[in-house]
């Protein structure tokens, strides 16, 4: 009676002990990065806490249009409320000699939230894709970009704004006032 009622919680044990509601995301291991997450997986079932679903490096923001990341980036793109005063203001600068880093984290929910608003407003005002660079970093904040190192992040989303090829300012993770206004204000801050 011991060993059946010993087997009958051993298998209990093993059938159970490791089961995670977490939602996973579907890895094709043959698949590369790239066809990884670009699957027709609802993000709802993704994990993007799981490595295969992080950008890393350099990469072409049009990637965050497609799936698993379009779920939240066009949903947060779409709903983004613009403050149009600040924009207003913003459309009334030049972006000759303006360029943005962008850092962020696919696996990072500040990312999720605040990217997609930043890239609405870089469409209103026309920003140029040439003068815009996105990395993607992991969860540890590293990415495999050669002067990265340099850009001393320490917390994602950054946005950093250069003006004549000189650094003007930093929204890290949430921006004081509102994306736009911050980016107003760090275009204008020493005219």
């Amino acid at each position: 009676m011991k060993s059946i009622s010993l087997l009958l919680i051993t298998v209990f044990i093993g059938l159970y002990g490791c089961y995670t509601t977490k939602p996973v995301a579907k890895v094709d291991p043959e698949s590369t990065l790239t066809q990884k997450t670009r699957t027709n997986v609802p993000s709802s079932v993704v994990n993007f806490s799981d490595p295969s679903t992080w950008i890393l490096g350099y990469f072409n923001p049009d990637r965050l249009k497609q799936m698993p990341y379009s779920a939240w980036f066009t949903t947060g793109y779409d709903e983004y409320s613009v403050n149009s005063g600040a924009l207003n203001k913003l459309l009334d600068i030049s972006k000759d000699n303006v360029k943005i880093k962008v850092i962020m984290g696919t696996w990072c929910s500040d990312s999720r939230r605040e990217v997609p608003g930043f890239m609405r407003i870089l469409d209103i005002w026309k920003f140029p894709i040439l003068q815009l660079s996105f990395i993607g970093v992991d969860n540890a904040k590293n990415s495999p970009v050669e002067e990265y190192q340099s850009l001393n992040i320490q917390k994602v989303p950054t946005f950093i704004i250069y003006k004549n090829n000189i650094e003007a300012g930093r929204i890290i993770e949430n921006p004081v006032t509102s994306l736009e206004q911050d980016i107003v204000n760090i275009l204008t801050r020493n005219e």
